[in-house]
């Protein structure tokens, strides 16, 4: 059982990578990060609605509305999503993608792990040992060694200017865990992974077409891009693939825990973000591995190993 679930989160994380580049994609015909996110979000909102009605439709009943208990869990979880991803707009041009990706997964996994072992948002508690603590440690380097490619270029700024950024980023990280944790009490609480989905999606997509209107004040689409050219449809499946991503991250956390969930995601983000950059995929630049990556690759599942099968 543990097995399928390791190979479940493999492949919501390897959607992950094709979603950010279907959605950067988008972004050059709307002309706007938060719009291009905005529609994403819509995308998969709709695509719920309809897996929800033809799978799950009592859950549109008034009956069920009248039973619903709105609490924070209905709001958090979307605002989690929107947070990271504003947070990540803001970083990338402060402190460069691979110091971007380093701090906010060392966020992630320090805040997964404290809310295992406590048991916040109605996760239950799992033991912190020091096996586990040793793999994350170990996790952490080997994801350092895979992103951070040029020391030079983090030497280069003043460390009174990059030192707010990197806490900041540490601090961002630790959405994407509360956001996990959330959506899985959603979906426990209702019943439905599918529908803690929706609700955590609907909330993300107003929320961005809010700040859309507040820093752009338009909605436009380009049909044509210079450079890109016409629009095509399969630029609006980004919403798509998010919610695959959503709905079994829901469903993992509820089976073996935030922390383990994120851990396996970010091996399948990072296997299928190593073959897309070394074979040029998606459009983009090709990138051979370097030895370098390997080791971060071979210390990654070395910690995985640590933490899943150590007793």
């Amino acid at each position: 059982m543990l097995l399928s679930f390791i190979i479940l989160g493999l492949i919501a994380g390897a959607v992950v990578p094709v979603q950010t580049s279907v959605n950067t994609r988008l972004s050059q015909y709307t002309q706007s990060a938060f719009y291009a996110s905005a529609i994403s979000f819509l995308v998969g909102t709709l695509s719920l609605v309809l897996l929800t009605l033809v799978t799950q439709p009592r859950y549109f009943t008034s009956h069920a509305f009248a039973s619903y208990t709105i609490d924070y869990t209905w709001f958090v979880g979307g605002l989690m999503g929107v947070i990271f991803l504003t947070a990540n707009l803001f970083l990338f041009p402060k402190i460069g993608a691979s110091l971007t990706v380093v701090t906010t997964i060392t966020g992630q996994l320090l805040m997964g792990c404290l809310i295992d072992t406590f048991g916040w948002f109605h996760v239950t508690p799992q033991p912190f040992t020091f096996i586990k603590g040793v793999g994350l440690l170990l996790l952490i380097v080997g994801i350092a060694l895979m992103n951070i490619q040029r020391r030079q270029a983090f030497m280069k700024q003043p460390t009174q200017n990059i030192v707010p950024w990197l806490v900041l980023g540490l601090i961002f990280g630790f959405a994407p865990p509360i956001q996990a944790a959330i959506n899985s009490a959603l979906g426990q609480s209702v019943g439905s992974p599918i529908f803690a989905a929706l609700v955590s999606f609907t909330v993300g997509a107003v929320t961005l077409f809010v700040i859309t209107a507040i820093t752009h004040r338009r909605f436009n689409i380009l049909r044509v891009h210079p450079e890109y050219g016409s629009l095509r449809w399969w630029h609006f499946l980004g919403g798509i693939l998010g919610l695959l991503y959503v709905v079994t991250n829901i469903i993992l956390t509820a089976q073996i825990g935030v922390t383990y969930t994120l851990i396996t995601v970010m091996l399948g983000q990072i296997v299928i973000s190593l073959i897309i950059d070394h074979f040029g995929l998606l459009g983009i630049t090709p990138r051979k591995i370097s030895q370098q990556r390997i080791m971060g690759l071979i210390i990654i599942l070395l910690a995985i190993c640590l933490i899943q099968f150590v007793h």
